[in-house]
């Protein structure tokens, strides 16, 4: 089975003549370093101009909110509502993005004194989106309006039936249209195909935020002011949750979405939002157990800590998620509502101990997961991972689908068939799906393609989610694996590593780091910078957090850095100390006891493609010189009494530890391999001359391993008396 898909690293900066110029016009009218100008050529920003312009955010957009289509005919219905009373309703979805946009959409009606309330549907009991039920129920409660958040762009037979029921509904969403929109009082959504909005890629709290930029921008005009004063007034009470939402839901970190994540982040370092600071401390201070943490007031943070899109993305937005994916999003939204700051620290540390079930749960299915496509899935013939379960719980198996994902390099669906069956299982039974891609195959269009064996569907490219009958499962998986085939090379399936560059161990510096640090916000579109580095030694290696992470010193040219490898295992390690690796990684900043220091952040490793070569050259030489060939460099070729000596103080101080077998390639490497001092040549040469001699007990067994014994003599041995040596001599062509 061949389950391992070949991860390929890919260099995005390619010295030119015309790159180079450029970067060393960017480095002296910027004052950067080759590094960060070669990451902002990287990124398009190409000129001084274009970079001064970049990383003074001369560079982003703000567009008018109502060139967005239906923008206009939004805000007159939401202020109708407003003006008569009208029972209105925000309904969304159950994940951060869904929140977030109920939140911030709530908190501005209720400012406004709207009659509001929100709905989010369970996960588990209604699925995603809007349904019948849920609109029978509104019905009852005297609702008049209902406006739809991240969700409802599909939803055209619900909206027809709202209307019958005397409902109007403004739809609000992000997700991917179908050829038909929805007949409601509105539809805003700039992915419609006859939407003029320049930005396409705003998250559906993005959408929100624009729709409260418009109509707070239309009441200031209506006063007398002008709109742009409203648009800042939004800016500045609502550009954290906006910012969350937007860096939760993986938009691309461009354009509008810069600006609303650049000032969300900022807002969300200074909060004066109770439950966004209890549960900024309660994810810091957070641990497991039957005993609650001590944690400070949320109006009091111990410590102000550095906020960015990478603490968002795994630190808060996994417990907003969790309340959605297994209990109820309600929480998450009263967490952001309330004013109690008792209340807020009590739904923080409820939102903690939820995630922590998650991640038990997740991991449980992971598990069943993998040995599900061991058994199961062909590697050789198919292209999408699609499996199914009657246990797995459905709030959970899209962070599992993006493990499968990230694990196989491979699009992959897991199905629920949770609380479907009737003690037995029936072709009717209805499951839910959740999926990822990869890139190159837009999993909606692929969905399109299957919609005969769906009950529904909808998403974006790389994320969707899929209801379907137990009885059409396996023709869905022949359809979606045809899509597949015609869809993604075997090219594509190969997992990619995009490094921005290759660097030298003296480019990574703490100056460095902080110059990157000027390209923040992170995420989509604009990465964290990635680099590689070649043929770097491992000196030490640390099992840390539990044995789960591993912490390692690199060194090259004289030169020791600390490089943290996170999920990565030390029982999983592959290589050993005294190792050549290849290094691809991230560049950060430790502040440990108010010091700070640059470290490396590892995502890959490989032997090192010098080491390996040069050692492959050194053997094929050494074979070519102990079969009786000449040489004329005896200086790396015939040991000296000092290399002699070298290699027998290493092996005592082994042998002193208790080993009595080494590798060659760890030996090279603790003799300083390839970089000057005792090559692979000399070595293998001093070890024939210690078993001739007697000097060690040295035998060479399988797999390039040296097993050796210690003898303690007080008398020096006499190397002249070596003939391996005297043959050596005699074919170097020096000294013919």
């Amino acid at each position: 089975m061949n389950n391992k898909r070949e991860k390929i690293w890919n260099t995005l900066y390619h010295g030119s003549e015309v790159a180079d110029s450029a970067v060393r016009s960017i480095c002296e009218s910027e004052n950067l370093s080759h590094v960060t100008a070669k990451l902002l050529y990287n990124r398009g920003y190409t000129t001084p101009q274009m970079v001064k312009k970049f990383l003074g955010n001369e560079t982003t957009i703000l567009y008018d909110p109502f060139l967005m289509a239906d923008m206009d005919k939004a805000v007159s219905r939401i202020k109708k509502g407003l003006s008569e009373n009208e029972k209105i309703v925000i309904y969304g979805d159950y994940d951060v993005d869904g929140v977030t946009s109920v939140s911030s959409l709530y908190l501005y009606l209720k400012d406004k004194g709207a009659d509001v309330s929100y709905y989010i549907p369970s996960r588990e009991g209604e699925g995603y989106g809007v349904s019948v039920g849920a609109i029978d129920k509104l019905a009852k409660e005297g609702v008049k309006l209902i406006i739809t958040v991240d969700t409802g762009i599909t939803a055209c037979e619900e909206t027809e039936y709202a209307a019958e029921l005397g409902i109007d509904v403004v739809v609000t969403d992000h997700h991917e249209c179908r050829d038909v929109l929805p007949k409601a009082a509105a539809v805003v959504n700039p992915h419609r195909p006859d939407c003029p909005y320049p930005f396409k890629e705003l998250a559906g709290v993005g959408v929100v935020f624009k729709l409260l930029c418009a109509f707070e921008g239309r009441l200031f005009e209506e006063r007398g002011e002008e709109r742009l004063g409203g648009i800042r007034k939004v800016f500045r009470e609502y550009a954290d949750l906006a910012a969350i939402g937007t860096i939760a839901d993986v938009m691309p970190i461009k354009d509008e979405n810069r600006l609303i994540v650049m000032y969300g982040l900022e807002k969300i370092g200074n909060t004066e939002r109770l439950g966004l600071s209890a549960l900024i401390e309660a994810s810091a201070n957070y641990t497991s157990g039957d005993v609650k943490p001590v944690v400070p007031s949320a109006k009091l943070p111990q410590k102000k800590r550095k906020i960015t899109s990478s603490y968002i993305g795994f630190g808060i937005a996994p417990r907003i998620n969790a309340a959605g994916r297994i209990s109820s999003a309600s929480k998450a939204v009263e967490l952001f509502l309330t004013d109690s700051e008792e209340r807020a620290m009590a739904l923080a540390l409820e939102l903690c101990d939820i995630n922590k079930q998650r991640q038990v749960e997740e991991n449980r299915i992971a598990e069943q997961a993998y040995k599900k496509i061991e058994q199961e899935f062909d590697f050789e013939n198919g292209r999408v991972i699609v499996l199914d379960d009657d246990s797995w719980q459905q709030g959970i198996i899209g962070i599992v689908s993006s493990r499968v994902t990230e694990k196989f390099g491979l699009p992959s669906i897991l199905v629920s068939f949770d609380g479907a069956t009737r003690g037995f299982p029936g072709d009717d039974d209805i499951g839910k799906g959740s999926g990822r891609s990869i890139k190159g195959m837009n999993l909606v269009e692929a969905l399109s393609y299957c919609s005969d064996c769906l009950v529904k569907y909808g998403g974006h490219e790389l994320a969707a989610g899929l209801t379907v009958e137990r009885g059409k499962l396996e023709d869905f998986k022949r359809k979606i694996n045809e899509f597949a085939i015609k869809n993604i090379s075997e090219e594509m399936m190969n997992i990619r590593l995009d490094a921005d560059l290759e660097v030298e161990m003296s480019d990574v510096t703490l100056e460095n780091a902080v110059q990157i640090g000027l390209l923040e916000p992170f995420g989509t579109a604009n990465p964290i910078p990635a680099f590689i580095l070649r043929d770097v030694k491992i000196e030490r290696i640390f099992s840390i957090g539990a044995g789960k992470h591993t912490k390692l010193t690199l060194s090259k040219d004289n030169r020791s850095i600390t490089a943290m490898y996170f999920g990565m295992a030390s029982q999983r390690f592959d290589f050993c100390e005294g190792d050549r690796v290849d290094v691809f990684f991230n560049i950060d900043i430790n502040e440990y006891q108010n010091v700070k220091s640059v470290q490396m952040i590892v995502k890959d490793m490989r032997a090192s493609i010098a080491f390996e070569d040069a050692l492959k050259n050194e053997m094929y030489r050494y074979e070519y010189i102990r079969g009786g060939g000449d040489f004329d460099d005896a200086d790396v070729v015939i040991p000296t009494r000092e290399d002699f000596a070298l290699v027998y103080n290493v092996l005592r101080r082994e042998y002193r530890l208790g080993h009595d077998t080494i590798n060659e390639k760890i030996l090279l490497s603790m003799l300083h391999g390839t970089d000057g001092g005792i090559g692979y040549i000399k070595m293998k040469f001093v070890m024939a001359v210690f078993r001739e001699l007697n000097v060690c007990g040295i035998e060479e067994i399988d797999g390039g391993y040296y097993r050796f014994e210690i003898f303690y003599k007080t008398d020096k041995a006499n190397l002249d008396k070596s003939y391996i040596l005297k043959k050596l001599r005699a074919q170097c062509s020096d000294r013919i």
